[in-house]
């Protein structure tokens, strides 16, 4: 199938779902559930930048009823320009909650112990005040990327996973693709499995990205390690360039993966898309959401 009939396939897809995207709860199979429906806000970061309680309003009328959050304004420990005891009051009064975040660690790899720790009772300071129970790593530089760098890693995540412990927070590790190439025999995920505290260090797992660069399914992943992975992180693929897409637009089994995977520790899901927008995010935020409903909720009550 062509690129260009591939996006056609979407737009009439897209509208065909609308309904039921906008269904009430009452109407849908299993309307008791243990999990929120999550959305990752960087899938629609650039309306976020221009509106972001409006944006919330539009995605809170899609179904979403959980976020998680990315990055930090030190300057006045803020969120998506405001405070963050002002943001937490634009969800309260929505009705909606933020259950992780994404804390920019990157920057911090060779600042002094003091730098780091002053950085992550930021984070701490933000998390409490929005009422996230995770603290999450989400992105390791390229330079980094050896078995030496990742055994770094491993004790970098120890030690921020003890104090955000000690805080009375939880703390998580986000993958990417990267952290399974091959390293005589050896991968960095393996690496960050076997050296982490499983008590101070949990894992999100993005399933794209596993389906993206190894052979395995997530469920297998998950299932070797039951209990660990409190997160996940669940978008598609394009059938043809591999990038990100639609829920239900590409070319991840995730009727296999969801029924298949165990949900032993699992609390919290976002789905996620971090670009290649059929039309533009937020109309792929809301497909990505009518396809869900209509068809992987069911995995997930």
């Amino acid at each position: 199938m062509c690129k260009l009939t591939s996006r056609r396939h979407f737009v009439k897809q897209s509208a065909a779902l609308t309904a039921v995207a906008m269904m009430p709860w009452s109407c849908m199979p299993g309307a008791e559930r243990t999990y929120k429906i999550g959305l990752q806000l960087f899938s629609v970061r650039d309306f976020m930048d221009k509106d972001p309680i409006e944006t919330l309003q539009r995605v809170k009328a899609m179904g979403y009823e959980d976020f998680e959050t990315y990055g930090l304004d030190l300057s006045n420990i803020g969120y998506y320009g405001m405070q963050a005891k002002e943001f937490k009051a634009v969800l309260d009064d929505m009705n909606l909650s933020t259950s992780s975040g994404h804390y920019n660690f990157a920057p911090y790899w060779n600042v002094s112990e003091h730098e780091l720790q002053k950085f992550i009772d930021q984070c701490i300071t933000g998390a409490k005040a929005l009422g996230q129970e995770y603290i999450t790593w989400p992105f390791l530089p390229e330079e980094y990327r050896t078995m030496e760098g990742y055994k770094m890693l491993a004790e970098k995540l120890n030690r921020i996973g003890e104090q955000v412990d000690d805080a009375g927070l939880s703390f998580a590790y986000h993958n990417h693709g990267y952290e399974f190439t091959e390293h005589n025999g050896d991968h960095g995920f393996a690496l960050i499995l076997r050296e982490t505290d499983p008590e101070l260090v949990k894992l999100q797992l993005d399933m794209y990205w596993v389906a993206h660069n190894t052979s395995e399914s997530p469920a297998d992943i998950i299932d070797r390690d039951p209990g660990r992975f409190v997160m996940w992180h669940i978008k598609d693929m394009d059938k043809e360039t591999r990038d990100y897409t639609e829920m239900g637009n590409g070319s991840i089994d995730y009727h296999d993966i969801l029924k298949n995977a165990s949900r032993e520790g699992l609390k919290y899901y976002f789905i996620e898309q971090g670009g290649n927008y059929a039309t533009d995010s937020m109309t792929s935020a809301a497909s990505s959401m009518a396809y869900f409903k209509a068809e992987l909720l069911q995995y997930l009550g």
